[in-house]
């Protein structure tokens, strides 16, 4: 069921082909309720069609033995606050958690986070650790190594908050609106969006529908979310983010391919791990790496057949991914379609979903 893609070449990819005007008005602020009254573009590839439909009719759009596959990582509590001895406001991202015990981190400001600096962390009621976390070295791309202290790392959820973008200013009342009803395992620095809108109630109609789900984990790091800051995408590098596929969804998956069912794939996350174990999709056994795979224009895909994704911002690498899927035209056809008719973008926004 796997679509033909031309094969990559090296020539220039100027991200300034891939932008689009977005009015500030059409990011999302909160999100709907319930989850699967977003809205749903469907966009079809074979007939360059685009229809609009809701996202509780995904059923209609599947067919029995199609595989859904999700990403179930789940967002940690990543943003903390302190301060510096000197009185100086701090704000920590945590990424990942080092061999060494540290902690991969995004700091502001950045430039006062020098080695040696400590911060002395405070929990969501303004109280302050015992002891102080030390930056313990710089690691480019603005990144830090955090030590931070054992009482923090126990009570993370009670001194972090929800990671959320920085473009959604309004408060989130509830912490699990920005989780998927399927995540289970901890360690994203941010939601995989396009799974937010599945309800129970969807997925026991999926799956009374004949349609089989399976799972995958990927935690989303800067792999994900970090910007391109180069003008030609080819010079850009892609983060590594950690995986993880249970043989189950492999067997899941070869089932599916041989049946001539197609494999969906439910984010951006899933899309890129499910490619990145194409060349081991015979293991017997669970599959667990680092991956910095770039999908860009000209990439051949090997396993996802059909995928559900949010709107992207513009001159991102997520955008560069649906535009391979889809090809470039149609996906910047398709924004402006979303613009006109009001879509609602990012992450809590409205789906799409390519076929």
């Amino acid at each position: 069921m796997t679509t033909p893609q031309p094969e990559p070449t090296s020539a220039p990819l100027w991200m300034a082909d891939y932008d689009y005007d977005l009015p500030p008005e059409l990011i999302a602020q909160h999100p709907v309720e319930p989850r699967d009254a977003s809205r749903l573009m469907v966009v079809d590839r074979a007939s360059e069609t685009i229809t609009h439909r809701q996202f509780r009719d995904l059923p209609s759009l599947l067919s029995p033995g199609d595989l859904l596959i999700v990403n179930d990582t789940r967002v940690m509590p990543a943003r903390l606050h302190g301060r510096r001895p000197t009185g100086g406001q701090v704000e920590l991202l945590l990424l990942r958690r080092l061999e060494d015990g540290c902690w991969e981190a995004m700091g502001r400001p950045a430039r006062r986070l020098r080695p040696g600096t400590v911060v002395h962390l405070r929990d969501q009621g303004g109280h302050e650790a015992a002891e102080p976390a030390e930056i313990v070295a710089r690691r480019g791309e603005g990144l830090l190594a955090v030590r931070l202290p054992s009482e923090v790392e126990a009570r993370l959820d009670e001194f972090g908050e929800m990671p959320l973008p920085p473009y959604i200013r309004a408060r989130l009342e509830d912490p699990e609106r920005y989780q998927t009803v399927f995540a289970t395992e901890v360690g994203s620095a941010a939601a995989p969006t396009a799974g937010l809108h599945f309800t129970p109630r969807l997925l026991a109609e999926l799956e009374a529908a004949g349609i089989r789900r399976a799972t995958i984990t990927l935690h989303v790091g800067l792999g994900t979310f970090l910007p391109v800051k180069v003008e030609d995408a080819r010079q850009h590098r892609m983060h590594q983010e950690w995986y993880h596929v249970p043989a189950a969804t492999l067997a899941a998956i070869r089932e599916a391919r041989e049946a001539g069912r197609r494999v969906v794939a439910v984010g951006t996350t899933a899309c890129r791990t499910l490619e990145s174990i194409a060349p081991n999709l015979d293991s017997d056994g669970d599959l667990s790496d680092w991956t910095d795979l770039f999908i860009v224009p000209g990439y051949r895909f090997q396993v996802v057949d059909a995928l559900v994704t949010n709107f992207h911002l513009p001159r991102s690498t997520l955008l560069l991914l649906v535009s391979a899927f889809a090809g470039r035209d149609l996906i910047l056809r398709a924004y402006e379609e979303a613009v006109r008719t009001r879509y609602r973008f990012y992450s809590f926004g409205d789906a799409m979903f390519i076929l």
